[in-house]
This record gives structure tokens, sequence and C-alpha cells, in this order.
């Protein structure tokens, strides 16, 4: 048996230099949403990565590339602050769902060469969204450069809806505990006063954590807030956005009332493509990923082509 053994697994080494290993078995995804087939040759599912210019720097960023010749529909994948959890467990399940899935880190960010703030945040996923639209782009990662959504987790979400509201082109966007920066800062001020808003942001920026983000500090994020709260709030793009497909997540992370909030006004301001998804746990959603992903699977699937 031991001899038996040992001839195995040296057969299977063999076969692995040789390229000859067994194919793996594919975990399922985690809806019923069918897999796309793979295609042969260069249709085939693949990742690619790249760097995005952004106002002088190179973003490092990848994308899921869907199997199939396309051209696929594509989601931005927007992380967070600082953006430990990274949702590109979502990103695999949207491609095998037949999207292609850029995500990216901002300038300043998990080696990304700049400086980060939240304005250059809003300018990156602007020139992420013009990066794709390009012809050879697109051609490229088989992507329909008509067809993109934001999807943004926490800051994400903040970033998801300065986008979409400064982008017309973009006719649905998803956020996932959303942090309504701007909102915060502005309620912060009204009850507690300047000084007390900006030292009280400044502590809950630092405990996110400080060290993947460069050429910032907690107190110059919180001032940069204060300075363009009133602009950067939920509700003053309500406007922008009522007329888009909307899901909005919300777990038991303390940002619920305000996502809750902001779905109210876009539907009070006659949106009608609202979607409110409350799941019970935390802000990385660690114990719900299985049922994150079915619903980001299932509004994506329901919205027109």
């Amino acid at each position: 048996m031991h001899r038996a053994a040992t001839a195995t697994a040296l057969l299977l080494v063999l076969a692995g230099m040789l390229g000859l290993a067994p194919a793996r078995l594919h975990a399922q995804p985690a809806t019923d949403t069918p897999i796309v087939t793979a295609a042969k040759g260069g249709d085939r599912a693949e990742m690619q990565t790249m760097q995005i210019p952004s106002h002088g720097k190179l973003m490092n960023a990848l994308v899921y590339v869907a199997a199939g010749a396309g051209p696929h529909p594509a989601v931005i994948l927007l992380h967070g602050f600082p953006g430990n959890e990274r949702n590109l467990d979502l990103a695999q399940d949207m491609r095998r769902a037949g999207w292609d899935v850029l995500y990216f880190n901002y300038r300043g960010s998990w080696g990304t060469p700049g400086v980060f703030s939240f304005e250059h945040g809003i300018e990156d996923t602007a020139a992420a969204l013009a990066y794709l639209r390009q012809p050879g782009v697109a051609g490229k990662l088989r992507l329909d450069p008509n067809r993109i959504v934001l999807i943004g987790h926490s800051m994400g979400g903040f970033m998801a809806v300065e986008a979409a509201a400064g982008d017309p082109a973009i006719k649905a966007f998803a956020t996932i505990s959303a942090a309504d920066l701007g909102g915060r800062l502005q309620s912060l001020r009204a009850t507690q006063g300047e000084h007390q808003a900006i030292a009280r942001a400044s502590e809950g920026l630092a405990d996110e954590g400080m060290a993947p983000l460069a050429g910032c500090t907690p107190d110059g994020l919180a001032r940069e807030l204060l300075q363009h709260g009133a602009d950067w709030s939920f509700q003053s793009r309500v406007d922008a956005l009522k007329n888009r497909s909307v899901l909005v997540v919300t777990s038991d992370d303390g940002l619920a009332a305000e996502n809750n909030a902001f779905a109210a006004a876009l539907r009070k301001a006659g949106d009608t493509r609202v979607s409110i998804t409350h799941l019970p746990t935390d802000h990385a959603y660690s114990d719900q990923r299985l049922e994150l992903s079915k619903t980001v699977l299932a509004w994506l699937a329901g919205l027109p082509n």
C-alpha cells in the first residue's frame, strides 16, 4: 500500500509538471444563476491586470473577464476604507454569471502611487469608467461600454453614489453598507459643533486603519469631509439619481438608518426601481457572504439589457 501511494503521488507530480494534471473540481456558485459555459481558445474566462491612468498616476487594477465572446456587461467593484474587505468572492460569482468585473485601488491606496483623499477617490472612479469605455480596452476585455454598473462597499458605496450622480450614462448602481461620509459630517457638525465633528471623524478614520493609505492623515481627511460635506451627502444626490436602478444592502453595523433614508428619498423623488435588502451580519458581511452574493446576482439579473 505504501509503495502504491508513493507511486501515485509521483505520477501526480509528473503529470503536473507536464501539464497533464487532472482538472480540478469547480466550486458551485453562491446562487442558482446558471454558470456561463466556458468557451474555448481566446473566449475563455480569464483575469487581466493593468494600470489605469488617473491624474498623472497609474492605478493598480485587474479585471475578471467572463467566458464567451461577449460583449459582456461590466461591474466596477469599489472597495471601502481602507479596503481590507475587497469582496473578490462577489467578483468571481459575478464573472460566473456573465459579468466582467473591474477592481482597482485608488491613488495612494494599497501600493497605487499618489496621495489618498476622498476627492481623489471620486476622480479615480471616473477615470476607471473612462478607461473601460475606450474602444480598444472594451474590445480586449470583451465588455459592453454602455452597460457598466457600479457596486461599492462602505466608502466604496459613497464613491458609487458620487460617480453615478456625475455620470448620467450609469443606469444602475448598488451600495453595500454605504458610508454617507458627507452626510455624517454634516450631522456631527450640526449636533456637536465643528471642532468636535472633526475630532470624532478623525478618531473614527484612525480606528479603521491608515497603514494602506499614503499621503494623508485622519485629521486631514476629516477636514476634507467637513469642507465638502454639503455637496457629498447622499441626500444632495437624490435629484441626480432618481431615474436609476438602485440596490441598497444594509447590515447590523449602524449604517442601515442612513441608507434606508437614502432609499426612501429616492422613492419619494419618483424612483420606482429601488431595492432594499437587510442581512443580519457585521460590516464585512462575514457570515452572510453567500446571501450577499445571491442578493447582488439576483439584482443584476433583473437589470434591463
